[in-house]
């Protein structure tokens, strides 16, 4: 017996139409068999020299093809030439538009762009968790944006936030004792936003964060005499850059992170040297 050959029609990358027509192929073969894949299928042209080639080899075709007009045309060539076609989506998308009483979109690749997306977020989620905290300053020049901030001003969960709405994040501690990564100097201001709380906001904060670890509140980290040195070193850093600075000591993450998605946003289309 030859083995079978099935072609694959589709509007779009034609992956989903492969993998059904691969499940379905699993129950009839030892897994030798042919298989071309013809992607972004547009016009009829295309549809009557596959099946040419189809008709010619004795094979089958599997198709998504969510344009009405192109679907009708496979089906009724394919009668004519005696040659099997299988419609992967349209039954299943005849039955759901009976039973949500409306039209389906009809835009090809939804499947695909919906994966791309998804992809493209966790890339994100991992690159917040990769360069979180400053932890390689190699992420700095691959950021979408770069958060700055003295410990305790969201910067953290600020990261994964932003990186939900697939935007790389990179976040960098400023510390008196520590000089800041030069990548930092280096790129386009407008990728760069400050965090700024006020004293007594983060002398609260941090007390919090002390009890919560079991230490007492009077260790210097909370002290308002360090907290004034940090926020001294904060601004010397910022002024420096030159990039703008968000209060966040009276904001939620989620606040902050809408603003600093409309400033992305306002910098993507009117970029600042």
């Amino acid at each position: 017996m030859r083995n079978p050959s099935v072609y694959v029609l589709s509007d779009s990358v034609g992956e989903t139409a492969e993998l059904v027509i691969k499940a379905g192929l699993s129950q009839f073969s030892n897994g030798n068999y042919n298989i071309q894949r013809i992607p972004y299928v547009e016009d009829k042209k295309t549809i009557d020299e596959t099946l040419e080639i189809a008709r010619e080899e004795a094979a089958i075709i599997g198709y998504t093809l969510v344009d009405p007009d192109l679907r009708d045309y496979l089906n009724n060539r394919a009668i004519e030439l005696n040659i099997e076609v299988i419609d992967i989506m349209g039954p299943m998308m005849e039955a759901m538009e009976r039973t949500f009483k409306h039209a389906p979109r009809q835009e090809p690749g939804l499947v695909y762009k919906l994966d791309k997306d998804y992809f493209k977020r966790i890339e994100a989620i991992e690159f917040a968790v990769r360069y979180d905290d400053g932890r390689d300053p190699r992420g700095i020049a691959r950021a979408d944006i770069v958060l700055i901030g003295v410990s305790r001003t969201s910067k953290t969960p600020l990261s994964q936030f932003l990186a939900h709405k697939r935007l790389k994040v990179a976040n960098v501690p400023v510390v008196p004792e520590v000089d800041p990564p030069e990548e930092l100097f280096r790129i386009n201001k407008s990728r760069c936003i400050g965090l700024r709380i006020s004293p007594e906001k983060l002398n609260g904060i941090r007390k919090e964060r002390l009890k919560a670890l079991g230490l007492g509140d009077h260790a210097t980290y909370a002290t308002l005499k360090r907290i004034d040195e940090e926020l001294a070193f904060f601004d010397a850093i910022v002024d420096k850059i030159g990039c703008d600075v968000i209060d966040v000591s009276n904001k939620a993450v989620e606040e902050t992170a809408n603003i600093i998605l409309q400033m992305y946003q306002k910098n993507k289309n009117n970029p600042v040297d």
